[in-house]
């Protein structure tokens, strides 16, 4: 039987104790949190002024940018501040917290991602139909169920949870609250809680991935028809960005949950939660922006705006 003592506080050990390591590490994910959350911020800024952004597309690449702010300000600036100050200790209910928020995140995030697929499906497949299919009615459909989808996920997972209590041990050495470091800290057989949240989330990301996988097919099939190159080019590079963060959010995805089945050492779990959680908020602003005309031209026109306004 495990210690029966009820446990308040949990210790998340982090990146180690090394005196010489904390500082570089502390103002490595400080600059991360700071670019992760100035890079999403100024797309949804962007967008939300910009008349020319008023587009489907546009609509979800804001949400997806806001859920990232969100995603990076729930898991970093705990670990910025336990890597300043070096205390690395965290109520259990702040950690409860953390999980069920980056639980409803990462749905939103997901279903987001299939939002966009479908809309660029719609425009290059469907393009006499486009403004019918997906106006804006449909696109606040879309996105009010990534965040239903998400918000019901957190609650299933909730209720079973709450069958448990957590015995268990203190110290985890990983630097937030991860399911799978908490799931075997729970009292009783907690096999029926991991069963249900593994396949229903493999359920879940197999469906998503399946019709974004169909989607591109359909689309690169569209694209390849297109009789001139310059026209193949255009309509490639509406959809490019968008399928390098998606191919970069499944690669990592499925590195989550394939990694973990091999029991790999802490350290690669923790490199991989990384990517997951801290590097891909910070490259999704830098793919839409660097890799998109449009952005560039309404950045343009708010820098020139803000020169102006500074002369007055």
């Amino acid at each position: 039987r495990r210690n029966q003592t009820l446990i308040v506080e949990l210790i998340l050990l982090g990146f180690g104790n090394d005196p010489e390591l904390q500082p570089l590490l502390f103002l490595l994910f400080l600059v991360i949190y700071i670019a992760a959350v100035t890079g999403n911020l100024l797309i949804v800024v962007l967008v939300v002024s910009d008349s020319h952004l008023h587009t489907p597309m546009y609509y979800f690449v804001a949400n997806l940018s806001t859920v990232e702010i969100c995603f990076v300000s729930t898991i970093l600036p705990r670990l910025i501040g336990s890597l300043a100050t070096g205390d690395r200790t965290i109520s259990l209910q702040n950690c409860y917290v953390q999980f069920y928020i980056s639980v409803i995140l990462s749905n939103a995030e997901c279903l987001l991602l299939t939002a966009m697929c479908y809309d660029r499906y719609l425009a290059i497949c469907h393009p006499l139909r486009y403004n019918a299919l997906m106006n804006g009615q449909v696109c606040g459909h879309l996105v009010a169920w990534a965040w239903i989808f998400g918000i019901a996920y957190y609650v299933m997972l909730h209720i079973f949870i709450l069958q448990f209590r957590y015995c268990g041990p203190k110290e985890f050495d990983h630097f937030y609250c991860d399911f799978a470091v908490l799931i075997d800290s729970f009292c009783g057989n907690t096999r029926i809680l991991q069963r249900l949240a593994f396949y229903f989330s493999i359920i879940s990301n197999i469906g998503v991935f399946l019709l974004t996988v169909t989607s591109y097919i359909r689309i690169i099939t569209s694209i390849l028809r297109i009789p001139s190159s310059t026209g193949r080019q255009k309509a490639f590079s509406t959809c490019s960005s968008h399928l390098i963060v998606v191919t970069l959010y499944y690669v990592s995805v499925i590195t989550n949950y394939v990694v973990p089945l091999i029991n790999p050492p802490a350290i690669v779990y923790k490199i991989m939660s990384v990517w997951f959680a801290v590097l891909i908020p910070l490259l999704n602003p830098v793919l839409y922006c660097l890799r998109n005309k449009d952005v560039h031209q309404a950045l343009r026109k708010a820098l020139l705006k803000l020169v102006a306004f500074r002369h007055r």
